[in-house]
């Protein structure tokens, strides 16, 4: 698939307030300190931990990606349940403690920024689950980088921001129901798994996190070929969320066939997915 990345970047980052890299960590087995470079924010909580298992529940098959290991406080609990476990770090400082983890032997450990990486070529089979404890500034991008790799994987685990997990899981019609939920729900369904409060992290972050999964819908409902033009109609569209489409989208030829199913004095909110899908 043609990558998306140029079609996200400006619109998103709007949505996101503050940097945090979320290496998951318990910290009576950490000397690791916190780096500002990536804004690591530690996870404390053995109970959490635990609950994200029961969440993602790995299957003895599973082929499983790890994005943001840290110390593999998450990782020594999902590999003895898998066939096999990938994991991408970019801080070096943990990847000597990572491979030095005599209880993480199988685990494969790459250092590097995900968004570089391709899942097809990682040393692992596909396709894979996805678990991500990513940077919160970059979660729009690591998204539309499944988006690219749909063939790849089956499911995806993703911490991120509340607000943002809100913004995607949002329903028609609500202030949170915009742009990111029209551009990324064309593809994937995501559904709202549990909020994650500041206080079980060190250091403590400003907002609330939560756990987002993805699954990939049957069919995209909107093709390769037409994306670049579907996420600028959504765009335009959503700039404008007060008024109605037929001033919102008045530079746009939208088809008279499609003009007659959809009422165009309607405001973008109201719109379904599918709805806007059908406008290219």
């Amino acid at each position: 698939m043609t990558s998306l990345f140029g079609f996200i970047l400006k619109g998103e980052k709007s949505y996101i307030h503050f940097i945090t890299y979320l290496s998951v960590i318990v910290t009576d087995k950490t000397q690791h300190p916190f780096r500002k470079k990536w804004g690591q924010n530690f996870l404390t909580d053995k109970n959490l931990l635990g609950k994200i298992v029961r969440t993602v529940l790995p299957q003895p098959g599973d082929s499983i990606l790890e994005i943001g290991p840290g110390e593999g406080a998450l990782s020594e609990k999902i590999l003895p349940e898998v066939k096999e476990m990938v994991a991408v770090e970019i801080d070096p400082m943990l990847i000597g403690h990572l491979t030095n983890r005599s209880d993480l032997d199988r685990l494969k450990v790459i250092q590097g920024d995900i968004l570089l990486q391709n899942i097809a070529d990682l040393p692992i089979s596909n396709p894979v689950r996805v678990i991500g404890n990513i940077p919160y500034n970059i979660t729009s991008p690591i998204i539309f980088w499944l988006i690219d790799q749909l063939d790849n994987w089956t499911d995806a685990f993703i911490m991120m921001q509340k607000e943002v997990a809100e913004r995607l899981t949002a329903a028609v019609g609500t202030k949170a129901y915009g742009r990111l939920t029209v551009l990324v729900g064309a593809y994937l369904e995501a559904n709202y798994c549990f909020t994650i409060p500041p206080d079980v992290f060190i250091p403590r972050p400003k907002v609330k996190s939560s756990i987002v999964r993805f699954i990939k819908k049957d069919q995209p409902l909107v093709a390769d070929d037409q994306y670049v033009k579907f996420s600028k109609i959504v765009t335009a569209a959503f700039n404008q969320r007060r008024k109605m489409l037929n001033n919102s989208l008045k530079s746009w030829k939208i088809p008279e066939e499609v003009r007659e199913k959809i009422d165009f004095t309607r405001r973008p909110e109201t719109l379904s997915i599918k709805e806007f899908a059908a406008l290219v």
